[in-house]
């Protein structure tokens, strides 16, 4: 059985959007580009170059947002770049699926994105969320998140920090059925159904591994 605080979920993504879908294919070989409110600081000995205010990471679709910004390039000349936020102003990630209207996207105090790889790893008070067009699907907390946009796993451990929704700091997801399917028909007419009656407050979902 697997641990509360540990859990590895399988392409996740593309299980729950029917068909394979993987993150657009071009970003992989689109050039990496940024801008920030400051001037950028150069250490050609290390190949590394710091960004700092505001700073906007694109490459393709996929756009990385934070206060300051570590881009390195490897000998082998891929990129790498370390994006550092803040408990009150996380930096942020958002990548477009390819062939579909949805987005992946998610915040942390810290990102690592790794351009050899295609992986992103979200680490503490880590959030990551799969939109269709602008409507959540899905969501994973923890407080490490790791996706590999190439073939659409998602990794999770270690529970978030605690909150006042989530005392615990457990590791949370909620899903929501695949498109085209029976179990998605019949949740929408259950959410149309439900429009019609008076607003009942929302509880907070349960926790993974919590048995109820």
């Amino acid at each position: 059985m697997p641990s509360m605080k540990s859990l590895t979920i399988l392409a996740l993504l593309a299980a729950l959007a029917g068909s394979p879908a993987f993150a657009e294919k071009a970003d992989r070989f689109k050039p990496l580009n940024v801008e920030a409110d400051q001037p950028g600081r150069i250490d050609l000995l290390k190949q590394q170059v710091v960004f700092n205010g505001n700073v906007v990471v694109t490459k393709g679709t996929m756009t990385i947002r934070a206060g300051r910004i570590e881009v390195h390039e490897t000998p082998d000349g891929y990129h790498s770049a370390v994006a550092i936020g803040a408990a009150d102003k996380p930096a942020t990630f958002r990548q477009k699926r390819d062939g579909v209207d949805e987005w992946i996207e998610g915040e942390a105090e810290r990102l690592e994105y790794d351009g050899k790889t295609d992986t992103v790893r979200f680490v503490t008070n880590a959030t990551v969320r799969r939109l269709r067009g602008s409507t959540v699907a899905d969501e994973i907390a923890g407080n490490v998140v790791a996706y590999d946009s190439i073939a659409e796993v998602f990794s999770v451990t270690g529970g978030a920090a605690a909150t006042p929704a989530n005392p615990g700091g457990r590791v949370r997801a909620v899903l929501t059925p695949r498109e085209g399917t029976a179990a998605a028909a019949e949740a929408a007419s259950a959410a149309s159904a439900a429009g019609a009656q008076p607003a009942v407050p929302l509880k907070p979902a349960s926790a993974l591994g919590s048995g109820k």
